[in-house]
Protein backbone atom coordinates (compact mmCIF):
# COMPACT_ATOMS: atom_id res chain seq x y z
CA UNK A 1 0.00 0.00 0.00
CA UNK A 2 1.11 3.40 -1.36
CA UNK A 3 -0.27 6.74 -1.76
CA UNK A 4 -3.85 4.96 -0.23
CA UNK A 5 -3.36 3.18 -3.46
CA UNK A 6 -2.78 -1.41 -3.36
CA UNK A 7 -0.27 -2.64 -5.37
CA UNK A 8 0.48 -6.34 -6.22
CA UNK A 9 3.46 -8.14 -5.41
CA UNK A 10 5.27 -11.10 -6.47
CA UNK A 11 7.55 -13.22 -4.79
CA UNK A 12 9.34 -16.30 -6.30
CA UNK A 13 12.16 -18.54 -5.29
CA UNK A 14 15.33 -18.82 -7.40
CA UNK A 15 15.48 -20.37 -10.17
CA UNK A 16 16.98 -23.59 -8.46
CA UNK A 17 14.06 -24.12 -6.76
CA UNK A 18 11.78 -24.24 -9.96
CA UNK A 19 14.42 -25.80 -12.12
CA UNK A 20 11.96 -29.21 -11.83
CA UNK A 21 9.62 -31.11 -9.88
CA UNK A 22 11.78 -32.67 -7.29
CA UNK A 23 13.20 -29.29 -6.91
CA UNK A 24 10.05 -27.88 -5.96
CA UNK A 25 9.13 -30.82 -3.66
CA UNK A 26 12.40 -30.65 -2.27
CA UNK A 27 11.85 -26.73 -1.32
CA UNK A 28 12.09 -26.11 2.06
CA UNK A 29 9.12 -23.81 3.75
CA UNK A 30 9.29 -22.01 7.65
CA UNK A 31 6.16 -21.68 8.86
CA UNK A 32 5.30 -18.66 11.31
CA UNK A 33 6.11 -20.54 14.41
CA UNK A 34 9.62 -22.14 13.30
CA UNK A 35 8.39 -25.76 12.20
CA UNK A 36 9.58 -26.41 8.93
CA UNK A 37 8.51 -28.97 5.85
CA UNK A 38 9.40 -29.34 2.38
CA UNK A 39 6.55 -28.49 -0.17
CA UNK A 40 6.03 -32.19 -1.44
CA UNK A 41 5.32 -32.92 2.23
CA UNK A 42 2.65 -30.25 2.29
CA UNK A 43 0.94 -30.83 -1.23
CA UNK A 44 1.02 -32.51 -4.02
CA UNK A 45 3.13 -30.80 -7.01
CA UNK A 46 2.40 -32.34 -10.35
CA UNK A 47 2.62 -30.90 -13.47
CA UNK A 48 -0.17 -29.94 -16.30
CA UNK A 49 -0.75 -28.42 -19.65
CA UNK A 50 -0.86 -25.00 -19.61
CA UNK A 51 -3.68 -22.97 -21.39
CA UNK A 52 -3.86 -23.02 -25.18
CA UNK A 53 -6.34 -19.45 -24.72
CA UNK A 54 -6.46 -17.05 -22.17
CA UNK A 55 -9.74 -14.82 -22.23
CA UNK A 56 -10.25 -11.98 -20.65
CA UNK A 57 -13.33 -9.19 -20.22
CA UNK A 58 -12.85 -5.72 -18.90
CA UNK A 59 -9.14 -6.89 -17.68
CA UNK A 60 -10.71 -9.92 -15.95
CA UNK A 61 -9.79 -13.93 -16.31
CA UNK A 62 -12.97 -15.35 -18.39
CA UNK A 63 -13.55 -19.04 -18.79
CA UNK A 64 -16.51 -19.55 -20.50
CA UNK A 65 -18.54 -23.20 -19.88
CA UNK A 66 -20.95 -24.37 -22.58
CA UNK A 67 -23.68 -27.05 -22.40
CA UNK A 68 -26.44 -28.42 -24.79
CA UNK A 69 -29.61 -29.51 -23.17
CA UNK A 70 -31.65 -32.57 -24.83
CA UNK A 71 -35.12 -33.76 -24.17
CA UNK A 72 -35.73 -30.96 -21.12
CA UNK A 73 -36.50 -27.36 -20.87
CA UNK A 74 -33.90 -24.40 -20.91
CA UNK A 75 -35.81 -23.18 -17.50
CA UNK A 76 -35.18 -26.94 -15.55
CA UNK A 77 -31.69 -26.84 -17.32
CA UNK A 78 -30.84 -23.73 -15.61
CA UNK A 79 -32.36 -24.53 -11.96
CA UNK A 80 -30.31 -27.41 -11.87
CA UNK A 81 -27.22 -25.81 -13.43
CA UNK A 82 -27.64 -22.56 -10.20
CA UNK A 83 -27.88 -25.58 -8.01
CA UNK A 84 -24.40 -27.21 -9.07
CA UNK A 85 -22.99 -24.12 -9.11
CA UNK A 86 -24.27 -22.62 -5.49
CA UNK A 87 -23.38 -26.04 -3.78
CA UNK A 88 -19.65 -25.55 -5.00
CA UNK A 89 -19.07 -22.62 -2.78
CA UNK A 90 -17.33 -20.22 -4.52
CA UNK A 91 -15.11 -17.75 -3.30
CA UNK A 92 -16.26 -14.05 -3.52
CA UNK A 93 -13.46 -13.27 -5.91
CA UNK A 94 -14.45 -15.31 -8.69
CA UNK A 95 -18.08 -14.01 -10.34
CA UNK A 96 -20.60 -16.28 -12.01
CA UNK A 97 -22.32 -14.90 -14.99
CA UNK A 98 -25.08 -16.93 -16.69
CA UNK A 99 -25.23 -15.74 -20.66
CA UNK A 100 -26.45 -17.47 -23.73
CA UNK A 101 -29.95 -18.32 -24.31
CA UNK A 102 -31.05 -17.40 -20.40
CA UNK A 103 -29.39 -14.35 -20.57
CA UNK A 104 -31.65 -13.62 -23.64
CA UNK A 105 -34.53 -14.93 -22.66
CA UNK A 106 -34.34 -12.89 -19.16
CA UNK A 107 -33.79 -9.65 -20.94
CA UNK A 108 -37.15 -11.18 -23.38
CA UNK A 109 -39.39 -11.77 -20.37
CA UNK A 110 -37.92 -8.22 -19.29
CA UNK A 111 -39.24 -6.61 -22.20
CA UNK A 112 -42.04 -8.68 -22.53
CA UNK A 113 -43.54 -7.67 -18.79
CA UNK A 114 -42.71 -3.93 -20.11
CA UNK A 115 -44.98 -4.41 -23.03
CA UNK A 116 -47.87 -6.16 -20.89
CA UNK A 117 -47.95 -3.18 -18.72
CA UNK A 118 -48.34 -0.87 -21.36
CA UNK A 119 -51.17 -3.29 -22.72
CA UNK A 120 -52.97 -3.08 -19.78
CA UNK A 121 -52.61 0.93 -19.65
CA UNK A 122 -53.59 1.32 -23.24
CA UNK A 123 -56.75 -0.75 -22.72
CA UNK A 124 -57.81 1.29 -19.35
CA UNK A 125 -57.84 4.13 -21.77
CA UNK A 126 -59.42 3.09 -24.40
CA UNK A 127 -62.64 1.49 -22.02
CA UNK A 128 -62.30 4.91 -20.20
CA UNK A 129 -63.22 6.73 -22.67
CA UNK A 130 -65.41 4.70 -24.03
CA UNK A 131 -67.79 4.32 -20.99
CA UNK A 132 -66.65 7.48 -19.57
CA UNK A 133 -66.37 5.96 -15.69
CA UNK A 134 -63.55 4.43 -13.95
CA UNK A 135 -66.04 1.34 -12.85
CA UNK A 136 -66.16 -0.43 -15.87
CA UNK A 137 -62.62 -0.26 -16.85
CA UNK A 138 -61.72 -1.85 -13.36
CA UNK A 139 -64.48 -4.62 -13.89
CA UNK A 140 -63.36 -5.44 -17.14
CA UNK A 141 -59.71 -5.55 -16.27
CA UNK A 142 -60.42 -7.48 -13.18
CA UNK A 143 -61.72 -9.88 -14.90
CA UNK A 144 -59.00 -9.92 -18.06
CA UNK A 145 -56.43 -10.15 -15.14
CA UNK A 146 -58.41 -12.85 -12.96
CA UNK A 147 -58.23 -14.89 -16.47
CA UNK A 148 -54.45 -14.94 -16.78
CA UNK A 149 -54.80 -17.60 -13.96
CA UNK A 150 -56.20 -19.96 -16.71
CA UNK A 151 -52.92 -20.09 -18.82
CA UNK A 152 -50.92 -21.11 -15.27
CA UNK A 153 -53.50 -23.86 -14.80
CA UNK A 154 -53.31 -24.86 -18.51
CA UNK A 155 -49.17 -25.27 -18.73
CA UNK A 156 -49.43 -27.17 -15.00
CA UNK A 157 -52.15 -29.87 -16.37
CA UNK A 158 -49.88 -29.99 -19.70
CA UNK A 159 -46.83 -30.14 -17.94
CA UNK A 160 -45.55 -27.18 -20.40
CA UNK A 161 -42.95 -24.32 -19.28
CA UNK A 162 -43.53 -21.02 -18.97
CA UNK A 163 -41.68 -19.57 -21.72
CA UNK A 164 -41.83 -16.53 -23.84
CA UNK A 165 -44.44 -18.31 -26.40
CA UNK A 166 -46.74 -18.90 -23.20
CA UNK A 167 -46.08 -14.98 -22.24
CA UNK A 168 -47.51 -14.00 -25.54
CA UNK A 169 -50.51 -16.11 -25.23
CA UNK A 170 -50.99 -14.56 -21.84
CA UNK A 171 -50.79 -10.83 -23.71
CA UNK A 172 -53.60 -12.05 -25.84
CA UNK A 173 -55.62 -13.64 -22.73
CA UNK A 174 -55.99 -10.21 -21.79
CA UNK A 175 -57.21 -8.64 -25.18
CA UNK A 176 -59.51 -11.23 -25.88
CA UNK A 177 -61.25 -11.17 -22.40
CA UNK A 178 -61.66 -7.67 -22.33
CA UNK A 179 -63.64 -7.89 -25.48
CA UNK A 180 -66.39 -10.33 -23.47
CA UNK A 181 -66.02 -7.70 -21.02
CA UNK A 182 -67.37 -4.59 -23.34
CA UNK A 183 -70.07 -6.91 -24.89
CA UNK A 184 -71.26 -7.35 -21.46
CA UNK A 185 -71.15 -3.76 -20.25
CA UNK A 186 -72.39 -2.28 -23.84
CA UNK A 187 -75.08 -4.88 -23.52
CA UNK A 188 -76.11 -3.84 -19.41
CA UNK A 189 -75.75 0.37 -20.59
CA UNK A 190 -78.74 -0.40 -22.96
CA UNK A 191 -80.62 -2.47 -20.10
CA UNK A 192 -80.55 0.49 -17.87
CA UNK A 193 -80.90 3.11 -20.20
CA UNK A 194 -84.68 1.38 -20.88
CA UNK A 195 -85.43 2.16 -17.37
CA UNK A 196 -84.59 -1.22 -15.96
CA UNK A 197 -82.95 -1.33 -12.21
CA UNK A 198 -79.17 -2.21 -11.97
CA UNK A 199 -79.43 -5.55 -10.81
CA UNK A 200 -81.83 -6.34 -13.31
CA UNK A 201 -79.60 -4.90 -16.61
CA UNK A 202 -76.96 -6.68 -15.30
CA UNK A 203 -78.84 -10.16 -15.24
CA UNK A 204 -80.38 -9.58 -18.73
CA UNK A 205 -77.10 -8.37 -20.02
CA UNK A 206 -75.60 -11.67 -19.06
CA UNK A 207 -78.33 -13.56 -20.44
CA UNK A 208 -78.34 -11.57 -23.78
CA UNK A 209 -74.09 -12.21 -23.78
CA UNK A 210 -73.86 -15.27 -22.69
CA UNK A 211 -74.07 -16.89 -26.43
CA UNK A 212 -72.37 -14.50 -27.87
CA UNK A 213 -68.95 -14.66 -25.20
CA UNK A 214 -69.43 -19.10 -25.62
CA UNK A 215 -69.35 -18.85 -28.84
CA UNK A 216 -66.69 -16.63 -29.45
CA UNK A 217 -64.92 -18.41 -26.89
CA UNK A 218 -65.03 -21.74 -28.29
CA UNK A 219 -63.95 -20.92 -31.51
CA UNK A 220 -61.35 -19.25 -30.21
CA UNK A 221 -60.28 -22.64 -28.52
CA UNK A 222 -61.20 -24.64 -31.71
CA UNK A 223 -58.52 -22.07 -33.85
CA UNK A 224 -55.85 -23.01 -31.42
CA UNK A 225 -56.18 -27.08 -31.02
CA UNK A 226 -54.33 -27.87 -34.17
CA UNK A 227 -51.26 -25.65 -32.46
CA UNK A 228 -51.94 -27.42 -28.88
CA UNK A 229 -52.06 -30.25 -29.99
CA UNK A 230 -48.33 -29.62 -32.15
CA UNK A 231 -49.99 -30.54 -35.37
CA UNK A 232 -47.89 -29.27 -38.57
CA UNK A 233 -44.44 -28.53 -38.92
CA UNK A 234 -42.70 -26.10 -36.78
CA UNK A 235 -45.80 -26.37 -34.59
CA UNK A 236 -43.85 -26.90 -31.35
CA UNK A 237 -42.49 -23.31 -31.26
CA UNK A 238 -45.80 -21.82 -30.71
CA UNK A 239 -47.34 -25.37 -28.52
CA UNK A 240 -47.07 -23.17 -25.71
CA UNK A 241 -48.49 -20.13 -27.12
CA UNK A 242 -51.75 -22.24 -28.03
CA UNK A 243 -52.63 -23.75 -24.28
CA UNK A 244 -51.78 -20.46 -22.60
CA UNK A 245 -54.68 -18.69 -24.77
CA UNK A 246 -56.91 -21.95 -24.40
CA UNK A 247 -56.72 -22.25 -20.79
CA UNK A 248 -56.84 -18.49 -20.77
CA UNK A 249 -59.86 -18.37 -22.76
CA UNK A 250 -61.55 -21.23 -20.95
CA UNK A 251 -61.77 -19.79 -17.58
CA UNK A 252 -62.22 -16.12 -19.09
CA UNK A 253 -66.28 -17.55 -19.94
CA UNK A 254 -67.05 -18.01 -16.47
CA UNK A 255 -65.00 -15.01 -14.90
CA UNK A 256 -66.64 -12.74 -17.72
CA UNK A 257 -70.27 -13.49 -16.46
CA UNK A 258 -68.88 -13.05 -12.58
CA UNK A 259 -66.13 -11.17 -12.00
CA UNK A 260 -66.85 -8.42 -13.97
CA UNK A 261 -70.91 -7.99 -13.28
CA UNK A 262 -69.58 -8.07 -9.48
CA UNK A 263 -67.24 -5.62 -9.86
CA UNK A 264 -69.08 -3.06 -11.84
CA UNK A 265 -71.98 -3.69 -9.95
CA UNK A 266 -70.37 -2.85 -6.50
CA UNK A 267 -68.34 0.31 -7.98
CA UNK A 268 -71.68 1.53 -9.76
CA UNK A 269 -73.28 1.50 -6.39
CA UNK A 270 -70.89 3.22 -4.25
CA UNK A 271 -70.31 5.55 -7.24
CA UNK A 272 -74.30 5.84 -6.11
CA UNK A 273 -74.26 6.26 -2.85
CA UNK A 274 -71.46 8.72 -2.92
CA UNK A 275 -73.27 11.04 -5.20
CA UNK A 276 -76.38 10.90 -3.08
CA UNK A 277 -74.41 11.83 -0.46
CA UNK A 278 -73.15 14.81 -1.98
CA UNK A 279 -76.39 15.97 -2.81
CA UNK A 280 -77.73 15.32 0.35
Amino acid sequence: MANDRAYTLRVRFPVANRASLEAMRDTLLVSSTGHTATLGALANVVESPGQTEIRRENLQRDVAITARLESRGLGSGMSDVQKAVDALHIPPSIRVIYGGQYAEQQQNFRDLVIVLILAVLLLFIVLLFEFGSFAAPVAILSSALLSTSGVFIALLITRTTFNISSFMGMIMVIGIVAKNGILLLDADQKMRGLGKSAEDAMLLAARRRLRPIAMTALATVAGMLPLAFALGAGSQMLQPLAIAVIGGVLISMLLSLIITPAVHFYLSRQRAENAAVATE
